[in-house]
């Protein structure tokens, strides 16, 4: 069995964002040769998070309000883990509900997807660089 691992590295201007990286993780997958496996793709990160679903405009609109509305981010004395100093309490609970990673199968080399899925990294503390893990293991 072959394995490989490499990081993805974010920036995010935005304190939220959703940033499709399907395509980076599909040049990973080929730079891998590896044909059949499993592909773990996940946040190193408590504030950001890795999640599939469609890649539509409107349904993350829809996410980043419904999140809001879940853990505003204000007031941030709401959130006892910002009387640390922090202002991110709500970005913990939205990884949370979002999600650490996300795992794929690899079939004939590519990503084994249902249709419209594509892999996202879903940032909720932007504003500093956070890294993503690829790993993926297989033959």
């Amino acid at each position: 069995m072959k394995s490989c691992r490499k990081e993805l590295w974010f920036s995010v201007p935005a304190r939220r964002a959703f940033v499709n990286i399907t395509s980076q993780v599909e040049k990973v997958l080929s730079e891998s040769g590896i044909r059949e496996g499993l592909c773990l793709v996940n946040a190193m990160h408590i504030t950001a998070s890795v999640f599939i679903n469609d890649d539509e405009s409107g349904l993350h609109q829809d996410y980043d309000r419904w999140l809001e509305e879940l853990a505003p981010h204000e007031p941030v004395s709401r959130y006892l883990h910002n009387s640390t100093g922090e202002d991110n309490g709500d970005a913990h609970l939205k990884r949370q509900i979002m999600g650490r990673e996300v795992v794929v199968a690899v079939t004939a080399g590519r990503l084994d997807f249902g249709p419209w899925e594509q892999i996202f990294y879903g940032e909720f503390d932007g504003r500093r660089k956070k890294r993503v893990l690829v790993k993926i293991i297989g033959e």
